[in-house]
């Protein structure tokens, strides 16, 4: 099994295009309405470009018209990290990242009054995802 964590910089840009290493592994953002999921309703489970981990499911993905593919819940508590980002000055967010390879994948955001079971927000860059059409049970 790799250890994603282990995996070197220049392997990464290896691995990935220059723009999906700018957002997974720089913590970028892709232009809002411009990602290949932002308004896909597919049925399938999204994994994480890096590494393949599953993290969302389409159940669980809903229309926010904020411009990028929004998801009330992860696939498990465990395939994501949220951690702290105070990158803009004065607007403190939470970011979300892959468990298993530490890829930045978007923020999640609390409280924005969304009709969904958890009022949570996970605001992911299309670019970290890929998605696996099939039949969600």
């Amino acid at each position: 099994m790799t250890d994603f964590k282990l995996i070197s910089d220049d392997e990464w840009r290896r691995r990935l295009s220059a723009e999906e290493y700018r957002v997974l592994r720089g913590s970028g953002t892709e232009a809002p309405h411009t990602g290949e999921y932002t308004d896909t309703f597919t049925e399938g489970v999204y994994s994480c470009r890096a590494c393949g981990t599953e993290l969302f499911r389409s159940t669980e993905k809903f229309a926010a018209h904020c411009g990028w593919p929004a998801f009330f819940s992860p696939l498990a508590e465990d395939r994501v990290i949220e951690r702290r980002d105070t990158s803009l000055p004065g607007r403190p967010r939470v970011e979300v990242l892959c468990a298993t390879c530490g890829s930045h994948l978007g923020h999640v955001f609390t409280g924005e009054g969304y009709d969904t079971p958890t009022d949570q927000r996970y605001c992911i860059n299309s670019i970290c995802l890929t998605l696996d059409e099939k039949p969600v049970t």
